[in-house]
């Protein structure tokens, strides 16, 4: 494998992932423990990523819709069935921005349901679904992250009320607090959850314990974790004692 093409490698499994240890990497790559650490020190210098005891860390940013929906699409499609059948026919949906709350929107199809969001890859799976009535909010396009963000969308999301908000997170932290990495976004995902019922973060295990610079809420503001984790008992005491019903797939 060409170094470029490990560096691509490398990069978009701690963006996705969160840290990683160099016999993880080197295991996924399919190279020697040496090869990787090479490839760190490479990519510590161009200022993509820190190298920490035994493996390394991205260094925070946005990542590409396209690049992040590649990642544990299976796993993100099995929590998408889990949620999806909270939502009862004739109920408001606010789906979040991101890969999550795509696959979710996958298993709403034929649903008499009104679906609400700021995510253009949403609006473009359920455009044509009669079933559905769709609501897309205002804002600032944002093409690569496939998104509508800014004060247009916060503005739209007060005259609105939703029976659900499926949230999606950069990571969680071991307290429970939702965190990201996108610190534009993080004004609209908050602007959803006051619009909304019931918030249901969507969370594949990779998100705990996970990264991010910006508090979104705290566990106090979920009602429901939809997950393939968390791994750790910590995390997942937090959630309960907050109140927060774990649904593991």
């Amino acid at each position: 494998m060409l170094a470029e093409r490990r560096h691509q490698l490398i990069l978009r499994a701690l963006r996705s992932g969160g840290p990683a240890a160099v016999t993880d990497l080197s295991e996924q790559l399919g190279v020697s423990p040496a090869t990787v650490r090479r490839d760190l020190l490479k990519l510590e210098e161009e200022g993509l990523l820190t190298r920490v005891h035994g493996g390394a860390v991205a260094e925070e940013g946005d990542q590409p819709f396209a690049e992040v929906a590649e990642v544990r699409v299976a796993e993100k499609d099995a929590i998408a069935q889990r949620a999806a059948a909270l939502v009862e026919d004739g109920q408001s949906v606010l789906l979040d921005i991101g890969t999550t709350a795509y696959r979710l929107a996958r298993q709403l199809h034929g649903r008499r349901i009104t679906v609400i969001t700021s995510n253009l890859v949403v609006y473009e799976e359920l455009v044509d679904d009669e079933a559905v009535e769709l609501v897309l909010l205002g804002g600032m396009v944002r093409r690569e992250y496939r998104s509508l963000v800014g004060f247009l969308t916060e503005d739209n999301l007060r005259q609105l009320h939703a029976d659900w908000l499926f949230l999606g997170t950069s990571g969680v932290r071991p307290g429970g607090q939702v965190m990201d990495t996108t610190v534009i976004e993080v004004p609209v995902k908050r602007a959803m959850i006051a619009a909304a019922d019931r918030v249901v973060l969507l969370a594949d295990r990779a998100k705990f314990p996970g990264t991010g610079m910006a508090k979104v809420c705290g566990p106090e503001e979920l009602d429901v974790v939809v997950t393939n984790g968390p791994a750790d008992a910590g995390t997942r005491a937090a959630l309960e004692e907050a109140g927060v019903r774990v649904v593991l797939t």
